[in-house]
């Protein structure tokens, strides 16, 4: 098993970047913009590597390569992303790494570009911000550039790439460290605890407990499969529930939504992790939410105090203490109100991001309603 901490490190300490690795300080999806550059990034590294992996590594610094991270980031329908936008699209994933020195709600994003089963290059099947349809991309050196006719059909990278892979494979040492550090460390205040799966696979998990019934709820979660380094699950917000059995290991998230001051919880997603006796595991994700409808007379309402209260931020004109207190829900109750048919709600939350930065609670809860709004739906028009 491939170590991604290692294979990040290799990539960053052996190699600028490339024709088979790119990084970025962060990723932008919420505007066709940064959707655009992204996919052809993804387009350009696919065609220069057509019989290897390449790699996107998110949260670097581009002149030191210093590690900043990024946010969390839990997004499995990326894939849709560039299935939507590219023909003859490639497998990509995207996975959270943890490093000892960030904070711990930030990671190294890393995006792994796969190998094709069949050497077809990719291109663009319809218009993106300034990208039009048919267009080829291809790394030269650094940069992602368009391409006229056929491309190279080159192995050049092969050896390369796998060779940093070969070296970045996992041992028992870091194994044993990686739960070590996440229990007496990391977590070393809340309640923790990791399990084995196939006598291989090292699974820690901790958070805040909470026991309603029958069921046990986790808070401030944070879940990771220790063998490859990758952060599973974290959040500062949201509530989960974990079950597992010899073969499986399920995370059942819920969303806490408010309106008129009272709190219910949403099932939203389930992942499931399958590990099998040959060494290898599987993920699958269900997607539970649906949507609450709630009178629409109320959210007129609540919609209305919200541009007020934006205005006035915008007019830097101090807020009420009861005017605080809307602030703070206004990401869940934008994103309710864009659940229940007002259309310009997702866009006036995005929009509102600078005015609630200065607010670190209230950014917090505006970055957990974009993850929410973003995993329901991309908006591919």
């Amino acid at each position: 098993m491939i170590n991604r901490r290692l294979l990040i490190k290799n990539l960053l300490a052996n190699h600028d970047e490339s024709s088979f690795y790119d990084k970025k300080r962060q990723l932008n999806l919420h505007t066709k913009e940064g959707k655009a550059k992204f996919l052809k990034h993804i387009c350009a590294l696919s065609n220069s590597n057509l019989f290897n992996n390449s790699y996107i590594v998110v949260g670097v610094e581009d002149q030191d390569n210093e590690l900043i991270g990024d946010d969390f980031f839990d997004d499995s329908r990326i894939q849709n992303l560039v299935n939507a936008y590219l023909e003859n699209p490639p497998e990509i994933q995207y996975e959270n790494v943890p490093f000892p020195n960030l904070p711990k709600d930030k990671v190294i994003g890393l995006v792994t570009i796969k190998k094709k089963k069949k050497p077809l290059p990719s291109y663009f099947k319809k218009n993106i911000y300034t990208i039009v349809a048919h267009t080829k991309y291809i790394r030269i050196g650094s940069n992602s550039i368009p391409l006229e006719g056929p491309i190279n059909q080159s192995k050049l990278n092969k050896e390369t790439v796998v060779g940093i892979e070969n070296i970045s494979r996992n041992n028992i040492a870091y194994t044993l460290d990686g739960v070590l550090d996440f229990i007496n460390v990391r977590h070393k205040d809340i309640w923790s605890k990791h399990k084995v799966f196939k006598e291989l696979f090292v699974i820690c998990w901790a958070g805040i407990q909470k026991k309603v019934g029958d069921t046990t709820y986790l808070s401030r979660v944070d879940i990771e499969l220790i063998n490859e380094q990758i952060k599973l699950f974290y959040s500062a917000l949201d509530v989960v529930t974990i079950a597992y059995d010899a073969h499986t290991f399920t995370i059942t998230e819920f969303v806490p939504l408010e309106v008129n001051k009272t709190t219910n919880y949403f099932p939203f997603e389930q992942q499931t992790l399958h590990f099998f006796d040959n060494g290898f595991y599987k993920i699958e994700r269900k997607m539970l939410f649906e949507p609450p409808v709630f009178d629409k007379k109320t959210l007129h309402h609540i919609y209305n105090t919200n541009q007020a209260l934006l205005k006035k931020l915008t007019n830097q004109i101090t807020l009420t203490p009861s005017e605080i207190k809307d602030l703070e829900n206004m990401p869940a109750t934008f994103m309710i109100c864009y659940f229940n048919g007002f259309d310009e709600a997702k866009q006036k939350l995005i929009d509102a991001k600078q005015l609630l930065k200065p607010f670190p609670a209230i950014y917090l809860s505006f970055k957990e309603s974009l993850r929410i709004l973003r995993k329901m739906k991309y908006d591919l028009g």
